[in-house]
């Protein structure tokens, strides 16, 4: 049997693979601590429960429109206008299922076959796959841990050919935790504007920041930039809600009635009961919010002391979202028994094997220097992990 190209091209996520690792070896009895997965540790609050099980005792089971429950469109709508300072019309916002689901149709309404979309390392696993899986190109743009893995404005004007159709921002970044001021921001967003490059800005971690940082919505830089502008958003990271699936973007009406067509044709509406209780997520307070953040904040505290203080191991401070992403190259070209370290992934492997920790290996996100650690999890399980990492590299010849 012979399968379509574009699947032959791409490799299933290595973050929910390394997560069905961990829990395959748990069924097995091994006791592994999991920094793999990218999923709040709280339960979805009681509110928002609550609306679902509403929805269902009142009967609301069927069908909602493709692109989303007008109720919830709202909602997201006054959302802009109340935390980021951007008016959209219904639309110019459709409902989706889930964050990834988002950028999924965008890359499939916006890319050509050779379309270039520039995406800047460390990046998101699911990016480069999605931009493959449309027929693109993804010109995977490095950046520096001095830079605290940042884009430079000068370096994304190199890379802009007139092939270019789009480029990935996320802030807060999935795996580093970086965030990017108004000022790192505005001068990116001009020069994609000014060259007609669409500026897809991820923003799945909106309200996890630290240190008093205050979020930056990249289409709230201007008005050329806003018309430039696709804004990815939902409710899995800042309500613990993950598996209710409920994403949802905002931008120019032509690309948002794009992937509304792609989507009626392909999963239709997101899920009715998951779209009352988003309501409620977003129109409800916001308390349980706040609460979440403040936690993640102290853990992210003592877990980059504790990853600083170990040998040969330097990691920046992260601004926000709940990962680190510690440079543990000094370890690299070690001995492993009879194995030599030879970069991420066998280390990763070596600490699930040996420390039984789950990691994601830093050459998923293109960074091979670096290994992500999620900190969504509790202080107790951060610290025994830490613990047994320390005691891991340290066994490493």
């Amino acid at each position: 049997m012979e399968l379509a190209r574009r699947v032959m091209s791409i490799q299933p996520s290595p973050t929910l693979a390394v997560d069905a690792k961990a829990k395959a070896l748990k069924a097995e009895g091994v006791d592994v601590i999991s920094f793999g997965v990218g999923e709040p540790d709280f339960r979805t609050p009681a509110h928002i429960c609550a609306a679902a099980k509403k929805a269902i005792d009142d009967g609301y089971h069927g069908y909602t429109p493709a692109d989303g429950l007008p109720e919830l469109k709202k909602a997201v709508v006054e959302k802009f206008k109340r935390d980021n300072g951007l008016t959209y019309g219904l639309d110019q916002v459709i409902i989706n299922v889930g964050g990834k689901h988002s950028s999924y149709l965008l890359m499939q309404a916006l890319v050509n076959e050779g379309d270039e979309v520039i995406v800047p390392a460390p990046y998101w696993v699911s990016y480069p796959p999605m931009v493959i899986l449309a027929g693109g190109v993804p010109v995977v743009l490095p950046t520096q841990e001095a830079d605290d893995f940042k884009l430079r404005p000068e370096q994304v004007e190199a890379a802009i050919t007139p092939r270019t159709k789009a480029i990935f921002i996320n802030s807060p970044s999935n795996p580093t935790g970086g965030v990017y001021s108004a000022d790192e921001l505005k001068p990116i967003a001009e020069i994609c504007a000014k060259k007609g490059v669409i500026i897809i800005s991820d923003e799945i971690y909106e309200p996890i920041l630290f240190d008093g940082r205050k979020f930056v919505s990249t289409a709230s830089l201007g008005d050329e930039i806003f018309a430039h502008t696709v804004t990815l958003n939902g409710v899995s990271k800042a309500y613990a809600m993950t598996g209710w699936r409920i994403g949802y973007m905002a931008g120019p009406a032509p690309i948002i009635k794009a992937c509304a067509k792609i989507q009626s044709q392909s999963t239709s509406n997101p899920t009715a009961i998951a779209q009352k209780a988003a309501v409620e997520a977003i129109n409800g307070p916001q308390d349980e919010v706040e609460k979440m953040r403040a936690e993640f904040e102290r853990r992210r505290g003592y877990i980059v002391g504790r990853l600083a203080a170990m040998k040969g191991v330097t990691c920046p401070n992260p601004g926000g979202a709940f990962y680190v992403f510690p440079n543990l190259s000094a370890y690299f070209g070690k001995k492993w028994g009879d194995k030599v370290i030879q970069g991420s992934v066998d280390l990763s492997a070596y600490l699930l094997e040996e420390a039984h920790i789950a990691t994601v290996p830093g050459a998923a996100f293109g960074e091979d220097a670096c290994v992500r650690f999620s900190f969504a999890t509790s202080q107790e399980l951060i610290a025994k992990g830490m613990d047994r990492l320390e005691e891991g590299l340290a066994k490493l010849a």
